[in-house]
Protein backbone atom coordinates (compact mmCIF):
# COMPACT_ATOMS: atom_id res chain seq x y z
CA UNK A 1 0.00 0.00 0.00
CA UNK A 2 1.26 3.52 -1.03
CA UNK A 3 2.12 5.70 1.74
CA UNK A 4 -0.21 7.79 2.99
CA UNK A 5 2.05 10.94 4.27
CA UNK A 6 1.81 11.63 0.32
CA UNK A 7 -1.09 14.12 -0.30
CA UNK A 8 -1.91 12.37 -3.73
CA UNK A 9 -2.12 9.08 -2.18
CA UNK A 10 -4.28 10.67 0.40
CA UNK A 11 -6.19 12.06 -2.26
CA UNK A 12 -6.36 9.06 -4.11
CA UNK A 13 -7.75 6.67 -1.28
CA UNK A 14 -10.54 9.39 -0.27
CA UNK A 15 -11.67 9.63 -4.02
CA UNK A 16 -11.88 5.82 -4.29
CA UNK A 17 -14.02 4.95 -0.97
CA UNK A 18 -15.97 8.29 -1.95
CA UNK A 19 -14.90 9.42 1.52
CA UNK A 20 -16.93 12.72 2.72
CA UNK A 21 -15.33 14.42 6.17
CA UNK A 22 -17.47 14.28 9.38
CA UNK A 23 -17.83 17.89 10.63
CA UNK A 24 -18.96 16.65 14.03
CA UNK A 25 -15.45 14.15 14.03
CA UNK A 26 -13.11 16.82 13.70
CA UNK A 27 -11.89 15.23 10.96
CA UNK A 28 -8.82 16.59 9.15
CA UNK A 29 -6.11 13.59 7.84
CA UNK A 30 -2.01 14.67 7.81
CA UNK A 31 -0.30 15.03 4.85
CA UNK A 32 3.12 15.73 5.63
CA UNK A 33 6.24 13.28 5.92
CA UNK A 34 8.43 15.89 8.05
CA UNK A 35 5.74 15.92 10.71
CA UNK A 36 4.97 12.21 10.55
CA UNK A 37 8.51 12.25 11.07
CA UNK A 38 8.52 13.86 14.12
CA UNK A 39 5.12 12.70 16.29
CA UNK A 40 7.54 9.03 15.86
CA UNK A 41 10.83 10.89 17.26
CA UNK A 42 8.61 12.61 20.05
CA UNK A 43 7.50 9.73 21.09
CA UNK A 44 10.51 8.02 21.14
CA UNK A 45 8.90 4.55 19.63
CA UNK A 46 11.14 1.32 19.40
CA UNK A 47 10.14 -2.06 18.48
CA UNK A 48 9.61 -2.67 22.08
CA UNK A 49 6.61 -0.42 22.66
CA UNK A 50 2.64 -1.34 22.15
CA UNK A 51 1.07 1.99 21.10
CA UNK A 52 -2.10 3.29 21.75
CA UNK A 53 -3.97 5.50 18.78
CA UNK A 54 -6.41 7.50 18.95
CA UNK A 55 -8.48 8.41 16.30
CA UNK A 56 -6.00 6.97 13.41
CA UNK A 57 -8.28 8.76 10.48
CA UNK A 58 -7.20 6.91 6.87
CA UNK A 59 -4.23 5.26 9.13
CA UNK A 60 -1.71 8.10 7.77
CA UNK A 61 0.22 8.14 10.93
CA UNK A 62 -0.55 4.16 12.22
CA UNK A 63 1.58 3.47 9.34
CA UNK A 64 4.69 4.68 10.55
CA UNK A 65 3.47 3.09 14.06
CA UNK A 66 3.60 -0.09 12.73
CA UNK A 67 6.90 0.22 11.24
CA UNK A 68 8.69 1.94 14.23
CA UNK A 69 7.24 -0.26 16.94
CA UNK A 70 6.13 -3.73 18.32
CA UNK A 71 2.15 -3.72 18.16
CA UNK A 72 -0.25 -0.56 17.25
CA UNK A 73 -3.91 -0.49 18.57
CA UNK A 74 -5.77 2.10 16.86
CA UNK A 75 -9.14 3.26 18.24
CA UNK A 76 -11.78 4.96 15.53
CA UNK A 77 -14.74 6.00 16.14
CA UNK A 78 -16.10 7.09 12.30
CA UNK A 79 -17.30 3.58 10.82
CA UNK A 80 -16.85 4.75 7.39
CA UNK A 81 -13.21 4.81 7.55
CA UNK A 82 -13.08 1.05 9.05
CA UNK A 83 -13.05 -0.05 5.30
CA UNK A 84 -10.18 2.46 4.54
CA UNK A 85 -8.05 0.77 7.40
CA UNK A 86 -8.50 -2.12 6.52
CA UNK A 87 -7.15 -1.26 2.92
CA UNK A 88 -4.43 0.90 4.00
CA UNK A 89 -3.19 -1.13 6.74
CA UNK A 90 -3.10 -4.67 4.70
CA UNK A 91 0.51 -4.73 4.77
CA UNK A 92 1.15 -4.62 8.68
CA UNK A 93 0.28 -7.91 10.98
CA UNK A 94 0.63 -5.98 14.52
CA UNK A 95 -1.83 -3.50 14.21
CA UNK A 96 -5.77 -4.26 15.56
CA UNK A 97 -8.49 -1.37 14.73
CA UNK A 98 -11.38 -0.69 17.09
CA UNK A 99 -14.53 0.67 15.97
CA UNK A 100 -15.36 2.28 19.23
CA UNK A 101 -15.79 5.75 21.23
CA UNK A 102 -12.23 6.43 22.81
CA UNK A 103 -14.53 7.76 25.96
CA UNK A 104 -16.62 4.61 26.54
CA UNK A 105 -13.84 2.12 26.32
CA UNK A 106 -12.60 0.64 29.50
CA UNK A 107 -9.24 1.31 28.72
CA UNK A 108 -7.67 -0.50 31.23
CA UNK A 109 -8.90 -3.73 30.93
CA UNK A 110 -7.83 -3.74 26.90
CA UNK A 111 -4.26 -2.57 27.80
CA UNK A 112 -4.65 -5.34 30.50
CA UNK A 113 -5.47 -8.21 27.60
CA UNK A 114 -3.52 -7.11 25.31
CA UNK A 115 -0.17 -5.93 26.52
CA UNK A 116 -0.16 -7.99 30.06
CA UNK A 117 -0.82 -4.35 31.79
CA UNK A 118 2.54 -3.14 30.65
CA UNK A 119 3.45 0.52 30.16
CA UNK A 120 2.26 1.78 26.37
CA UNK A 121 2.94 4.79 24.42
CA UNK A 122 -0.27 7.33 23.28
CA UNK A 123 -0.03 8.65 20.05
CA UNK A 124 -2.97 10.92 18.55
CA UNK A 125 -4.14 13.51 16.23
CA UNK A 126 -7.13 14.78 18.61
CA UNK A 127 -10.22 16.45 16.98
CA UNK A 128 -9.92 19.77 18.70
CA UNK A 129 -13.22 19.98 20.43
CA UNK A 130 -12.72 16.71 22.35
CA UNK A 131 -9.06 17.26 23.40
CA UNK A 132 -9.43 17.93 27.28
CA UNK A 133 -12.07 15.00 28.02
CA UNK A 134 -9.47 12.70 26.08
CA UNK A 135 -6.47 13.74 27.82
CA UNK A 136 -8.07 14.00 31.32
CA UNK A 137 -9.54 10.53 30.86
CA UNK A 138 -6.48 8.95 30.07
CA UNK A 139 -4.50 10.30 33.30
CA UNK A 140 -7.88 9.61 35.15
CA UNK A 141 -8.23 6.24 33.90
CA UNK A 142 -4.69 5.35 35.88
CA UNK A 143 -3.55 3.35 32.70
CA UNK A 144 0.34 2.48 32.71
CA UNK A 145 1.05 5.17 30.57
CA UNK A 146 5.16 5.66 29.56
CA UNK A 147 4.10 9.13 27.42
CA UNK A 148 1.83 10.46 25.57
CA UNK A 149 2.28 12.76 21.95
CA UNK A 150 -0.94 14.34 21.09
CA UNK A 151 -1.34 16.82 17.90
CA UNK A 152 -3.95 19.61 19.50
CA UNK A 153 -4.48 22.98 18.58
CA UNK A 154 -1.82 25.69 19.03
CA UNK A 155 -3.89 27.55 21.21
CA UNK A 156 -4.91 24.23 23.44
CA UNK A 157 -1.22 23.54 23.42
CA UNK A 158 0.12 26.35 24.98
CA UNK A 159 -2.99 27.09 27.57
CA UNK A 160 -1.40 23.56 28.64
CA UNK A 161 1.88 23.91 29.11
CA UNK A 162 1.28 27.81 30.55
CA UNK A 163 2.25 29.28 33.99
CA UNK A 164 1.00 31.12 36.63
CA UNK A 165 0.58 34.94 35.86
CA UNK A 166 0.02 34.41 32.14
CA UNK A 167 -3.21 34.95 30.14
CA UNK A 168 -3.07 31.35 28.77
CA UNK A 169 -2.73 29.64 32.19
CA UNK A 170 -6.04 27.95 33.53
CA UNK A 171 -7.85 25.16 35.21
CA UNK A 172 -6.48 22.31 31.78
CA UNK A 173 -3.09 23.61 32.70
CA UNK A 174 -3.22 23.25 36.31
CA UNK A 175 -4.92 19.62 35.69
CA UNK A 176 -2.85 18.33 32.88
CA UNK A 177 0.62 19.73 35.18
CA UNK A 178 -0.58 18.09 38.18
CA UNK A 179 -0.59 14.45 36.28
CA UNK A 180 2.49 15.22 33.53
CA UNK A 181 5.14 17.18 32.36
CA UNK A 182 3.94 19.07 29.01
CA UNK A 183 6.31 20.52 25.87
CA UNK A 184 5.61 20.62 22.94
CA UNK A 185 7.81 19.26 20.40
CA UNK A 186 6.65 21.01 17.20
CA UNK A 187 4.51 23.37 15.77
CA UNK A 188 2.24 22.75 12.56
CA UNK A 189 0.95 24.69 10.19
CA UNK A 190 -3.00 24.29 8.52
CA UNK A 191 -1.40 23.59 5.08
CA UNK A 192 -0.02 20.23 6.78
CA UNK A 193 -3.94 19.04 7.10
CA UNK A 194 -6.60 17.87 4.63
CA UNK A 195 -8.71 19.79 4.82
CA UNK A 196 -6.75 22.58 6.47
CA UNK A 197 -7.83 23.12 9.77
CA UNK A 198 -8.29 27.44 10.10
CA UNK A 199 -5.89 27.05 12.98
CA UNK A 200 -2.64 26.14 13.68
CA UNK A 201 -1.72 22.97 15.70
CA UNK A 202 1.19 21.69 17.60
CA UNK A 203 2.68 18.04 18.87
CA UNK A 204 2.35 18.42 22.75
CA UNK A 205 4.47 15.71 24.48
CA UNK A 206 2.99 14.84 28.02
CA UNK A 207 5.33 12.71 30.35
CA UNK A 208 3.22 11.32 33.19
CA UNK A 209 4.94 12.27 36.84
CA UNK A 210 6.12 8.91 38.54
CA UNK A 211 4.33 10.69 41.43
CA UNK A 212 2.63 13.92 41.49
CA UNK A 213 4.52 16.81 42.16
CA UNK A 214 1.86 17.88 45.03
CA UNK A 215 0.21 16.10 48.02
CA UNK A 216 -3.67 16.78 47.81
CA UNK A 217 -5.94 15.07 50.32
CA UNK A 218 -9.26 15.16 48.36
CA UNK A 219 -8.48 14.93 44.47
CA UNK A 220 -12.34 15.84 43.87
CA UNK A 221 -12.15 19.09 45.99
CA UNK A 222 -8.82 19.72 44.31
CA UNK A 223 -10.69 19.66 40.70
CA UNK A 224 -13.07 22.13 41.55
CA UNK A 225 -11.80 24.47 43.63
CA UNK A 226 -9.44 24.92 39.81
CA UNK A 227 -12.11 25.03 37.51
CA UNK A 228 -14.09 27.26 40.31
CA UNK A 229 -11.01 29.40 40.66
CA UNK A 230 -10.86 29.67 36.16
CA UNK A 231 -14.87 30.09 35.66
CA UNK A 232 -15.05 33.32 36.25
CA UNK A 233 -11.32 34.89 35.09
CA UNK A 234 -12.42 38.47 36.55
CA UNK A 235 -13.93 37.48 39.67
CA UNK A 236 -11.29 36.89 42.76
CA UNK A 237 -10.51 33.54 43.88
CA UNK A 238 -12.61 34.00 47.39
CA UNK A 239 -15.90 35.16 44.94
CA UNK A 240 -15.61 32.20 42.52
CA UNK A 241 -14.76 29.65 45.08
CA UNK A 242 -18.01 30.94 47.06
CA UNK A 243 -20.29 31.83 44.16
CA UNK A 244 -19.78 28.22 42.76
CA UNK A 245 -21.25 26.21 45.59
CA UNK A 246 -18.66 23.58 46.19
CA UNK A 247 -17.65 24.08 49.56
CA UNK A 248 -19.98 24.55 52.46
CA UNK A 249 -18.07 27.34 53.99
CA UNK A 250 -18.87 31.50 54.37
CA UNK A 251 -16.73 33.92 52.69
CA UNK A 252 -14.85 34.76 55.45
CA UNK A 253 -13.74 31.08 56.11
CA UNK A 254 -12.16 30.90 52.31
CA UNK A 255 -10.75 34.49 52.76
CA UNK A 256 -8.98 33.08 55.95
CA UNK A 257 -7.74 30.15 54.12
CA UNK A 258 -6.46 32.44 51.10
CA UNK A 259 -4.59 34.57 53.22
CA UNK A 260 -2.84 31.25 55.04
CA UNK A 261 -1.02 31.05 51.85
CA UNK A 262 0.54 34.47 52.04
CA UNK A 263 -1.42 35.69 49.37
CA UNK A 264 -3.71 38.80 49.46
CA UNK A 265 -7.52 38.55 49.88
CA UNK A 266 -8.35 40.14 46.29
CA UNK A 267 -5.97 37.82 44.45
CA UNK A 268 -7.49 36.25 41.46
CA UNK A 269 -7.13 32.17 40.61
CA UNK A 270 -4.50 32.35 37.90
CA UNK A 271 -2.04 33.84 40.59
CA UNK A 272 -1.73 30.56 42.41
CA UNK A 273 0.77 27.84 41.30
CA UNK A 274 -0.01 23.93 41.50
CA UNK A 275 1.26 23.89 44.85
CA UNK A 276 -0.54 26.95 45.82
CA UNK A 277 -3.52 25.23 44.86
CA UNK A 278 -3.10 21.87 46.56
CA UNK A 279 -2.25 23.29 49.69
CA UNK A 280 -5.44 25.69 49.31
CA UNK A 281 -7.06 22.67 48.69
CA UNK A 282 -5.67 20.76 51.59
CA UNK A 283 -7.05 23.78 53.87
CA UNK A 284 -9.95 23.67 52.83
CA UNK A 285 -10.53 20.24 53.28
CA UNK A 286 -9.86 20.60 56.97
CA UNK A 287 -12.15 23.09 57.36
CA UNK A 288 -14.95 21.29 55.86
Amino acid sequence: MAKLGNPKNTIEILNKYEFSFQKKFGQNFLVDTHVLDKIVRAADITKDDFILEIGPGIGTLTQYLCEHGKQVLAIEIDKNLIPVLEETLADYDNVEVINEDVLKLDLKKIIEERNGGNKIKVVANLPYYITTPIIMGLFESNLPIENIIVMVQKEVADRIQSGPGTKDYGSISVAVQYYAKPYIAANVPPNCFMPRPKVGSAVLCLTPHDNPPVQVKDDKLFFQIIRSAFNQRRKTLVNGLYNAGIINLTKEEISEAITRLDKPVNVRGEALTLEEFASLSNILSEKI
